[in-house]
């Protein structure tokens, strides 16, 4: 299972691409998660201060 970031909740910050390990986190207006690089480890949703990533 993957994490996704809601478009509508992101903030475009860069707290979660700077604390994920496998870099699967793309910037732009709103940051996006490759659900097939995704390891599921949580630790963008932990950083994430405006709570947008959630589990698939």
């Amino acid at each position: 299972m993957a994490h996704k970031i809601a478009e509508d909740e992101c903030t475009a910050c860069g707290t979660c691409i700077d604390e994920c390990p496998v870099e699967a986190i793309s910037p732009g207006d709103f940051y996006k998660i490759d659900p097939d690089v995704c390891i599921d480890c949580g630790t963008c949703a932990d950083a994430c201060p405006v709570g947008a990533i959630h589990p698939v």
